[in-house]
């Protein structure tokens, strides 16, 4: 992966998440986020009150004090929703290019026309030779090729395809090594193996994991608390003979609640699935990425992925009894 790939601040991510700062701020979206919902109708109420001290209204403060705590809260929502909104972009970009890959790979026809693979239709035939990226998938109608299927499967050995069999299926994005083959559309447009990564990849957005939906809970707790405290302090202040202005209410409020954590949750679940698709693992949602997380054996049968193809001691361990030369010597007669 290229490092404008890798740079999380391209301009086009932060112009987009930049603009879905402002469309996440509706009420609809926030209340899915009651910490950051509760900060959100404290800047509502700040609004109202900077707009009621241009009235004349003098038992609030300045209207310079007023309008900075409604400023550093409107920011604050801005700053909760950018991260979720960048985060989520990153997601998008991903799947974006996989997409203008697809889209560019170009596709041989028979008559020696060239087209692009997106123009391809069931039922069509291309011809690809060596060095070819196969532009969609397909069956094998003619030919023999030995094609580099690793980008898709894992697999690092060449496989061999050829028509007739079961082994006549190719598939998109992967490389022909050798010789020319001739192939016939088999998937419709948008119904690729490439095309379902894309969805995958663009359908892993938002779906909420066990620790994050509890740690909402729980954040939903505290912010209730914090507003039982906060507005408690309103008749002992009046008892006292010291009036709050609403302003110092919502700030105290504000400073109060957890609004780090509240702001940055969802955005830390995107970040850890976009990881993830950073090392080409593509999760469909953060709940894989936390179970993914407490594995702690892997068992994998799939010769070529991440073993060599061939049977290698690394170690030997005789039992009591037998020596470490002959348990060897054993070992190799018996492979």
């Amino acid at each position: 992966m290229s490092k404008s790939q890798n740079n999380l601040f391209q301009k086009e991510l932060v112009n987009e998440a930049f603009k879905q700062s402002f469309v996440k701020l509706k009420p609809k979206i926030m209340f899915k986020n009651p910490v950051m919902f509760t900060v959100e109708i404290g800047t509502a109420v700040m609004l109202f009150v900077c707009l009621w001290i241009l009235t004349g209204e003098g038992s609030q403060g300045s209207f310079a004090y007023n309008f900075s705590v409604f400023i550093v809260l409107f920011l604050t929502l801005l700053f909760a929703n950018f991260a979720e909104a960048i985060a989520e972009a990153r997601g998008k970009a991903q799947a974006d290019s996989l997409r203008k890959t697809r889209e560019e790979t170009p596709a041989k026809l028979e008559n020696g026309q060239t087209i692009s693979s997106a123009q391809l239709k069931k039922g069509d035939i291309f011809v690809c030779e060596a060095g070819d990226i196969i532009a969609t998938d397909g069956e094998i109608i003619e030919g023999l090729a030995t094609i580099d299927e690793s980008a898709i499967t894992g697999e690092s050995a060449p496989v061999i395809r050829e028509s007739g069999g079961d082994k006549s299926s190719v598939t998109g994005g992967t490389k022909v090594l050798s010789d020319k083959i001739k192939v016939i559309v088999t998937s419709e447009p948008g119904e690729s193996f490439l095309d379902k990564m894309i969805a995958l990849v663009e359908g892993a957005s938002r779906q909420k994991t066990p620790n994050e939906i509890a740690l909402t809970i729980l954040l939903a707790g505290f912010t209730l608390v914090f507003i039982i405290v906060t507005v408690t302090l309103a008749p002992f202040a009046k008892y006292a003979n010291a009036p709050i202005t609403i302003a110092s209410f919502i700030a105290l409020f504000v400073c109060l609640i957890p609004t780090t954590i509240g702001g940055l949750l969802s955005a830390i679940g995107i970040a850890g699935m976009d990881r993830a698709l950073r090392a080409n693992v593509i999760t469909k949602s953060g709940k894989a990425v936390e179970t993914a997380g407490d594995i702690d054996v892997l068992l994998l049968d799939k010769t070529g992925t991440i073993t060599i193809g061939n049977r290698k001691a690394t170690s030997f361990y005789p039992t009591n009894g037998v020596s470490q030369d002959d348990f060897i010597k054993s070992a190799v007669l018996s492979s």
